[in-house]
């Protein structure tokens, strides 16, 4: 029983944003390895995709040329983007740098140059040039829209703002295509983007300003050629992909995740304007597909969760990732009309080793439970669904019942789609079972299943689990006595609010294991990073409300019995870490079983490849004390 080497599961080079140049002819890819970043480019002309250099990734991979490294890029995580764009013309790349200002570098060699001058105190993220000139738009901390034109001989000091501040958020502005008019992404809390958004546009020869608003949900707007625009809505109550007012595609599947970071691009326009290539999410799986805006015939060219999508020439570039596919970058390529088949995909650039390939992955399988409804005067049950991977049979799995880990997703608005995951692989290959459900509140489902949770953070998320875990129980993937829940940040929450439950009488779980969770509801409120600041207005209530301290469990932590894992980074921006300090605390003194990790230097979420190492060996071993 040897297992996935947890070796295998840490440190892997990370691939994104990949951006094809406005000819088609080169590819930029954002690559991290060890928390360096770089910006590399692969000239797609040449035999083998390569430009000739010695920058190559893994074996088999094309060579290319290292364009960005001083100062190291900030480029956004998984299929998240606002890292970096090419210029109008191609010759060079616009990218966010950790010093918080944007840069322009050549790309065929020579001295980078600032653009700003907001760093460090302050971040300039999100840039898009225009079609022709030197104007770049960006945002500065998420909340303003400025312009600089990369051609001036002092860009920074002609630096201007264009947004009115009468926004909280302002996200992945654009230039439309006569470059008379921006348009960005805006929101105002206490609402959340997938609660309530809106496009704002400002036209740069008037000044005259505009809105759109939808009937909820408003993300990534991006123009079409004729410069009508191109966004995603939710007012059918599906994240679909809409053409000014109407939805382009009008189905029961999403086609965007919700807005937790910059550079969403789940979705492209071909260069002639009249087809754009979307990705679907189908209960959690992943579809890449092109519609036609002529006769609205849609063709599916591609499984696996897709995101990061460029399209120019007759090339199609994205992030693919999949249960049994670890992380790439692909680019499609569209063959002569009558030439079969349509589209032809390659890699490019893989992030994980390939001693993957030989692992044993598989894809999980679609679990529904039926639960009661919530509010409203309709009783009909709803359904929550969950993706279960069945342990590897070569694994320790002899035991009777099976052991199960059920995971619980952040957020709580998100979603795991079947995307890589070697934690969940790692742990399939030592025979533990591993379900994920999605409570309500989750995407991927529709607008009214995330809607749910309003107002029910800490319960209605609890009910969810505990009904997917008994359906899991009664299939025999495990039993309450074999079973650990896992979670982070709101995941984390979900899971102690679980285990603070019992389940007619019984325990629900032999154990937990959680990392910088929720605890203290009110702290968060207060004192969370800007993003997340009045999430619990809409999902619990104001600061003060009874359901604040009732529903956080460092007020119940004496009712959390079963043994607890708790791991923290010390400087973490969004959950304190003196929430777990405190919630330890109080079940220590309460004289149940806990213990805590603290990770210096880490924040939300564990970058070190040391810390991460040990994260699992201290699972490990917790596991093999309390689950028999």
């Amino acid at each position: 029983m040897a297992g996935i080497p947890v070796e295998w599961c840490v440190g892997a080079r990370e691939v994104g944003e990949p951006r094809l140049s406005p000819d088609g002819g080169r590819l930029g890819v954002a690559i991290t390895v060890d928390g360096i970043a770089t910006i590399d480019v692969y000239d797609l002309s040449t035999e083998g995709g390569g430009e000739g250099g010695d920058e190559g990734g893994h074996e088999g991979e094309p060579t290319a040329r290292r364009v960005v490294h001083t100062p190291s890029p900030r480029p956004g995580r998984g299929l998240g983007g606002g890292g970096w764009t090419w210029s109008g013309d191609g010759t060079s790349i616009i990218y966010a740098a950790v010093d918080g200002n944007l840069w322009s570098q050549p790309v065929r060699g020579g001295a980078s140059r600032r653009l700003t001058d907001h760093g460090p105190e302050r971040v300039a993220q999100a840039p898009a040039a225009a079609p022709s000139g030197g104007r770049v738009v960006y945002v500065v901390d998420q909340s303003e829209v400025w312009l600089v034109d990369a051609d001036a001989d002092d860009p920074a000091a002609a630096a201007t703002r264009l947004d009115d501040g009468s926004a909280d958020f302002c996200f992945d502005p654009v230039v439309l295509p006569d470059g008379g008019a921006v348009a960005w992404h805006a929101w105002n809390v206490p609402e959340m983007p997938w609660d309530a958004s809106r496009m704002e546009r400002l036209d740069l020869v008037t000044g005259a300003r505009t809105q759109v608003r939808g009937g909820g949900m408003l993300q990534q707007p991006r123009p079409m050629p004729d410069g009508r625009i191109v966004c995603v809505r939710d007012d059918h109550g599906w994240a679909n992909v809409w053409l000014d007012d109407s939805p382009l595609v009008d189905e029961p599947v999403e086609h965007a995740g919700p807005t937790w970071s910059l550079g969403l691009r789940s979705f492209a326009v071909s260069p002639d304007g009249h087809r754009v290539a979307f990705t679907r999410n189908e209960r959690g799986f992943g579809r890449l597909c092109v519609v036609d805006l002529d006769s609205g015939a849609i063709d599916e060219i591609g499984r696996g969760v897709h995101g990061q999508l460029s399209w120019h020439a007759n090339r199609l570039a994205a992030v693919r990732t999949g249960a049994r596919t670890p992380t790439q970058v692909v680019l499609y390529e569209e063959s002569a009309a009558g030439v079969h088949p349509a589209w032809t995909r390659r890699v490019v650039v893989a992030g994980p080793t390939a001693r993957w390939s030989d692992a044993p992955l598989v894809e999980p399988e679609l679990v529904c439970v039926p639960v009661s409804a919530v509010g409203g005067d309709d009783d009909t049950p709803a359904d929550v669904h969950a993706r279960f991977y069945r342990a590897d049979p070569s694994g320790d799995s002899s035991a009777d019942p099976p052991r199960l880990i059920c995971w619980l997703h952040g957020g709580p608005t998100d979603q795991w789609q079947v995307t890589f995951m070697p934690r969940i692989a790692y742990w399939r290959s030592l025979g533990w079972n591993v379900l994920v459900p999605d409570h309500r509140g989750s995407t991927g489902h529709g607008r009214a299943y995330q809607q749910a949770l309003r107002g029910q953070w800490g319960e209605l998320d609890v009910d969810d689990t505990l009904a997917v875990l008994r359906h899991a129980h009664e299939q025999g993937w495990g039993s309450a006595d074999r079973t650990v829940l896992i979670g982070g940040s709101a995941g984390g929450f979900t899971v102690l609010c679980a285990l603070a439950r019992d389940d007619g009488g019984q325990p629900v779980a032999a154990a937990g294991v959680v990392a910088y969770p929720v605890s203290d509801l009110e702290d968060l409120a207060v004192r969370s990073h800007r993003f997340e600041r009045h999430y619990t207005d809409s999902l619990v209530g104001p600061v003060g409300s009874p359901a604040m301290r009732e529903r956080s469990p460092v007020w119940f932590a004496h009712r959390i019995r079963c043994p607890i894992l708790v791991f923290h980074g010390e400087v973490d921006p969004v959950v304190p870490v003196e929430q777990s300090r405190v919630l330890v605390g109080r079940m220590r003194t309460a004289g149940s079983e806990v213990e805590l990790i603290e990770f210096a230097g880490e924040g939300h979420g564990f970058r070190a490849v040391e810390h991460q190492l040990d994260e699992y060996a201290h699972t490990a071993a917790f596991l093999t004390r309390h689950v028999r």
